[in-house]
């Protein structure tokens, strides 16, 4: 029998290890699994590199993840804004690598690694810094900047329901990058706010089908907060 559910949060987090590569769902605060993040906050583990939107929000998630001083890198597209203090003070002391990557290509390139492609090209960058040292080409009368794949170790990501195959359906903007980063993972470990019996999800409605998908736990929901389009 198949099942893939987890009664224990920490017991999914169990095997994630110091230097791995871990990609977290979210855009700001919405679809940010936090309880797994905080999972693995106690399994004291470090030197890890993440690839998320942005580089945190406040003191929890990804932010909470950097305080304890558990990131050596991160991947994203979005690291400074107003409330992302923890990564700015590590930045600037030299204690925190990053690497900056245009929204849409972070997206085209987690989407490139989950469907097994070798590189893309895109027009996002060239003739700016981050073509720098890249390959390019003119196609069509149209430059372009190579592009190589963006996988992970794991992915940790947050949806709404979910079955013990793994099956997942979201909730509104929580969806953001979970699909493509469960796709894009070697161990994908997914946060929902309820287990449900196999068939009560309309296969029609599910989003990331279970082969994606290798954890499922259940985390009580919490209140969703104001104007994050999240809706549990």
């Amino acid at each position: 029998m198949i099942d893939k559910s987890f009664a224990d949060i920490g017991a999914a987090v169990a095997d994630i290890f110091d230097g791995a590569s871990i990609m977290i769902g979210g855009f700001g605060t919405a679809g940010m699994p936090d309880e797994l993040i905080d999972a693995l906050i106690a399994r004291q583990v470090g030197d890890l590199t993440i690839i998320s939107n942005n580089a945190g929000n406040g003191e929890a998630g990804v932010a909470a993840l950097i305080k304890a001083g558990r990131v050596s890198k991160v991947i994203c597209s979005f690291p400074r804004q107003s409330d992302s203090h923890h990564f700015d003070a590590r930045y600037r002391a030299g204690e925190i690598e990053l690497e900056l990557v245009p929204q849409g290509n972070l997206a085209a390139r987690i989407q490139a690694a989950g469907a097994g492609l070798g590189a893309i090209f895109t027009p996002t960058g060239f003739g700016t810094l981050l073509a720098e040292g890249k390959e390019t080409r003119t196609i069509d009368g149209k430059d372009y900047v190579l592009e190589y794949p963006i996988g992970a170790d794991f992915a940790l990501i947050k949806a709404l329901k979910g079955d013990r195959w793994g099956n997942l359906v979201y909730s509104k903007t929580a969806r953001n990058f979970g699909p493509i980063m469960a796709m894009a993972a070697k161990t994908t470990l997914a946060q929902v706010s309820q287990i449900v019996p196999l068939g009560a999800l309309d296969p029609e409605v599910v989003v990331t089908p279970g082969i994606f998908v290798q954890r499922v736990v259940a985390v009580a929901a919490a209140p969703a907060p104001a104007g994050s389009g999240e809706s549990q």
